[in-house]
């Protein structure tokens, strides 16, 4: 008589380090990018109205995307969120990371077009008229890293379900006195139950 065979692991728990990893590298890179100016004149420096001590204010002050730096924590707090949750919790928290991560993309893409532009009419009217504004390597890396954390977000929300979670140990009080309050599952535990007023029927 052949030996039961032992159950092979899923493949796809051995998924959890990898995705998490990179989503983690690709959603930091992705904030520290949009904190960064996307555009530039090589540190030249013009008075814009209204902006720094004086009005005078350097291009990379006035070249960022501040959206993006927005969208790029949240898609990082995302990534927390998603290591300590479980459940439809947890797919839900990919999903909110792959939307922040595609608007960071929407945002870069809206930016190569515009912002340069932009830059160049502040500096205008501030007398500057001879900046030629240009775009940064921060804009395509912070792109790039997006992608990369948009991908991971959706194999997240796939792969989510069969991920290990979190024991039970790390659970809110409440949740872990409901457990403390369970039925006794042994003949001891149901006589000290008894011995101590309680009713286990209940």
């Amino acid at each position: 008589m052949s030996a039961p065979a032992t159950p092979r692991p899923d493949g796809r728990r051995r998924t959890f380090g990898p995705v998490v990893l990179v989503g983690l590298v690709a959603s930091g890179l992705t904030a520290l990018g949009g904190t960064r100016a996307w555009v530039g004149t090589d540190g030249e420096t013009g008075r814009v109205a209204g902006i720094g001590p004086g009005g005078l204010a350097r291009t990379s002050d006035i070249g960022e995307a501040p959206l993006a730096a927005a969208l790029g924590l949240v898609l990082l707090a995302c990534w927390g969120v998603l290591l300590v949750t479980r459940g439809w919790f947890r797919r839900a928290a990919a999903a909110l990371g792959a939307l922040a991560a595609l608007g960071v993309v929407a945002v870069a893409v809206t930016s190569v077009r515009t912002l340069p532009d932009d830059v160049a009419e502040q500096l205008a009217r501030g007398g500057t008229t001879d900046a030629d504004p240009g775009v940064t390597a921060w804009l395509p890396v912070t792109a790039l890293a997006a992608l990369v954390a948009l991908a991971a977000c959706v194999a997240a929300v796939r792969l989510a379900p069969s991920w290990p979670e979190m024991g039970s140990r790390y659970d809110a009080p409440a949740d872990a006195a409901t457990t403390a309050t369970r039925a006794p599952e042994t003949s001891l535990d149901l006589w000290k139950a008894i011995d101590e007023g309680e009713d286990p029927t209940r």
